[in-house]
């Protein structure tokens, strides 16, 4: 038991409250390797359109065998508690360690807390987790539970037997990790006495509170930095010095951190982190970490950096962009082959560019979850600038191509995600390139010489494009995946020794430009997308897509992280690739006509997709497209005004009450429960209802300091950037987030069942924004057919079959096509 004289936060504690206060030990890590072996399945397009909530049901050989030795039996406890910092909640029911491992690994934590009961009894609690858990109450085991299903919750309930006073909780939880793991458990105290939460801390409980009020309220001073020092502000001082570290990581595949350590004197208001100038690129994770004579608490924050300013202008020609990016890439990218290809591309080899093949290499030997990623530039490399790599790289890079497993059907134990089109495209061209260098070696894994290898992979690339010459993208206008896409088909445009590949792959080349210009305001996609992550849509500038279209159009920027744009530019320099030069306009669309974009994505078309663009907006939605049901990383509406790409907002339900965390769907990526979602032309409703155990509020991402003029009272928000402005109705009041992680950036409207009526137009002032549309209202007649009156398209009919009518004109579901239809329409 504790000493009776600590330190103690205390929280109230009521019934059918989750307990969110707890000590944490450190997460135990070790490999879980099982023998290699074959598994059976194909690409997956459907593999995110979820039947049971949000569950991917695909199985790894390494969870039927985890699952066999330990599902339903008691965890097997190892360690001891070791308390090493504190999880506080910031909202979140949940204790959640979530993260992503490329190799499967055991997982394993001691947490601890206390219930301060104000009499004896029996207290029934409710424990969720999607892995093993063990209880114990006073030193007394109490239960444990063992579902081991991936990242799917199954809750339990427990009774615990509590002694007036204190009551010492222990527990002990575990997992099998496979890529991204939901590693969390929810303790939800559902009946028992009158009690609190007590957290024993080393320092004075009104200093643990006041470093918890830091960490809930600290934002940064801007949601994008593209020159000046990154500051993070305090609501209050501190009343205490505290050791600050910050570690800055990229997204769940970047290998960088940066750490700094700083010490904040009692007072304090704010932290200077240093000049953006000289942070690194891209959408970047903050790990902020207090400590106060050792109470030790952390919280992450995200914000964007693009080095803009220092970027300057686009060059006008062509070839002088071609040079430009494979220079930017060379230079400043992160340590990966797409910076060495680029390096080597430019005639940039030698010992650095060597290094960094290097460095991923035990990743593709390992076979880690995307790999595949590392491993198809670093083929064109070897294959185009082998003479330019050392010889004990070169035989190394051939030794990983060799031992490298190319699809679920050759042995192995590793969690290569094999499922999705991105991926199951850069397996198949790895092993038709990496077969066509190496002919007459032997393939470990496969047991086939290279030039057989290389027949299956070339038969599988055909069946690929097959599938994508009919269907497109399941992944649907995916800022992320787009340039996975695009890796693999410059790839295969270069150096496929077949031309009916090569060609057939600059034609899908040219196709997704295609939807990346017919889908962007000025160069920057902005529409409803198929996978989203936080971290691509709270960037814009950074994002990957940003640099393709200053590549291709001159309009745009470049980040750190890359996948594609190395392998454009040296398509477009070396083997003939051809962007139609009329998709420039098409992307920076000017004039005075509007662009109505309709197309369909997916197999069997399963998603219809709506877009309208002048040139002071654009906003895209989803059309009929599965409401109710629980959603993954879909964004169903997003819209962008005026020419700066900051002013952006979208809609969503969201997944996890975590910001920045690793849910799929999280709190800004993706839907945790898809919207009814109908647009026509500027015009837009989206109706959610969601799921008791879900978040209880919708949100709309609303960067104040972004736009030029906004306005936000009761039910309705209105901004303005430049000539383009949008207005959000509500019929219950919006509340603005002024601190924490989306302070100035986030609008909620809470409820179970919320509707939110989005109009986008042209105008130069709010004022004739409210006046114009202020009384736009939703009536839903008996047909479940939702009514709106606008002042310029007149009576828009959205009806329950997805349809809609408007303007003497019906557009159907049944009427979007792959091939899809832009129609110019003059503005009402």
């Amino acid at each position: 038991m504790m000493n009776p004289e600590a330190n103690w936060m205390r929280k109230t504690l009521k019934p059918g409250e989750a307990v969110r206060y707890w000590q944490l030990g450190r997460i135990t890590e070790e490999r879980f390797d099982v023998p290699d072996a074959p598994m059976k399945g194909e690409m997956d397009p459907f593999f995110f359109l979820t039947k049971v909530k949000n569950f991917i049901p695909h199985e790894y050989p390494c969870r039927t065998i985890f699952a066999e030795t330990y599902r339903g039996k008691r965890p097997d406890v190892r360690g001891a508690f070791d308390a090493t910092r504190w999880w506080l909640p910031f909202g979140s029911p949940r204790l959640d360690l979530s993260g992503f491992w490329f190799r499967p690994t055991r997982l394993a934590s001691w947490t601890r807390t206390y219930i301060d009961a104000e009499t004896a009894g029996t207290a029934k609690i409710r424990l969720g987790t999607c892995g093993g858990a063990v209880i114990w109450v006073n030193g007394t085991e109490a239960g444990w539970m063992a579902p081991y299903s991936r990242n799917l919750e199954a809750k339990q309930e427990f009774e615990l037997p509590l002694v007036a006073g204190l009551n010492e909780i222990t527990l002990f939880f575990d997992d099998l990790a496979e890529r991204d793991a939901r590693y969390f458990y929810q303790f939800d105290y559902i009946s028992g006495p009158s009690a609190s939460v007590a957290l024993p801390v080393p320092v004075a409980s009104a200093v643990a509170a006041s470093l918890e009020q830091a960490l809930d309220t600290i934002y940064f001073d801007r949601q994008h930095y593209f020159g000046g020092d990154i500051t993070l502000l305090l609501s209050e001082p501190l009343p205490v010095e505290v050791k600050v570290n910050v570690a800055v990581e990229g997204d769940f595949m970047s290998r960088e951190r940066f750490d700094f350590d700083f010490t904040l004197p009692a007072g304090a208001t704010s932290l200077n982190v240093g000049p953006s100038e000289k942070a690194p690129a891209d959408f970047r994770h903050f790990r902020i970490t207090l400590n106060a004579d050792g109470f030790v608490v952390s919280r992450s924050l995200g914000v964007e950096i693009c080095h803009a300013e220092s970027q300057g202008q686009a060059p006008a020609s062509l070839s002088d962009r071609i040079a430009e990016t494979l220079t930017q890439i060379s230079e400043n990218s992160e340590r990966d082959t797409v910076r060495a290809f680029a390096r080597l591309a430019s005639g940039r080899s030698g010992p650095d560019t060597d290094a960094m093949i290097e460095e991923i290499l035990p990743s593709i030997e390992d076979c880690h979850d995307c790999a595949d990623f590392s491993l198809v530039p670093l083929i064109w490399s070897r294959t185009v600038w082998g003479k330019d790599i050392n010889e004990k790289t070169r035989a190394r890079i051939d030794g990983a191509i060799l031992n490298y497993r190319y699809w679920m059907d050759e042995p192995g134990n590793d969690v290569q995600w094999y499922f999705s089109e991105n991926h199951a495209l850069l397996f198949h061209t790895s092993a038709y390139l990496g077969g066509s260098l190496l002919p007459d070696a032997t393939f470990a894994r496969s047991g086939r010489k290279g030039s057989e290898q290389a027949k299956v992979g070339a038969a599988r690339v055909r069946a690929w494009l097959d599938h994508f010459e009919h269907w497109e993208m399941a992944e649907f206008n995916s800022a992320p995946y787009f340039p996975i896409d695009l890796k693999g088909l410059t790839a295969l445009a270069a150096l496929s020794p077949d031309k009916d590949i090569a060609d057939r792959a600059k034609a899908g080349i040219v196709r997704l430009c295609e939807i990346i210009a017919r889908s962007a305001h000025h160069g920057m996609v902005t529409a409803a997308q198929g996978r989203s992550y936080e971290h691509t849509l709270c960037a814009g500038r950074s994002l990957e897509l940003s640099g393709v279209a200053r590549l291709l159009w001159g309009k745009g920027w470049y980040g750190r992280r890359v996948h594609c744009l190395p392998q454009m530019a040296v398509c477009l320099r070396d083997h003939g690739l051809e962007i139609p030069a009329e998709f420039a306009a098409i992307a920076d669309h000017r004039g005075s006509q509007h662009q109505e974009w309709r197309f369909a994505q997916g197999e069997n078309s399963f998603a219809a997709l709506y877009h309208y663009k002048g040139e002071h907006f654009a906003m895209g939605s989803t059309v009929h497209y599965r409401w109710d049901e629980w959603g993954y990383q879909e964004t169903i509406l997003h819209l962008r005004l005026g020419d700066k790409p900051e002013a952006a907002i979208w809609i969503n339900h969201p997944g996890e009450t975590i910001q920045f965390g690793y849910g799929r769907p999280s709190y800004w990526g993706g839907c945790g429960t898809i919207p009814r979602a109908q647009q026509y032309r500027g015009l837009a409703i989206l109706e959610f209802t969601t799921y008791e155990e879900q978040p209880d509020f919708t949100h709309a991402w609303f960067p104040k300091a972004e736009f030029d003029e906004t306005s936000i009272s009761g039910g309705m928000a209105l901004a303005r950037s430049g000539k383009g402005a949008v207005l959000l109705i509500s019929p219950s009041k919006l509340e603005a987030v002024t601190d924490g992680p989306s302070a100035g950036a986030e609008l909620r409207q809470y409820g179970q069942k919320t509707r939110w009526i989005v109009r986008v137009c042209e105008a130069n002032n709010l004022t004739a924004v409210e006046y114009r549309f202020s009384a736009l209202a939703a009536r839903q007649a008996s047909d479940g057919t939702v009514v709106v009156e606008d002042p310029e398209y007149g009576t828009v009919r959205f009806k329950k079959d997805g349809s809609v009518e408007a303007e003497g004109r019906v557009i159907a579901r049944a009427d979007y096509t792959v091939k899809g239809e832009a129609t110019m329409l003059s503005p009402a």
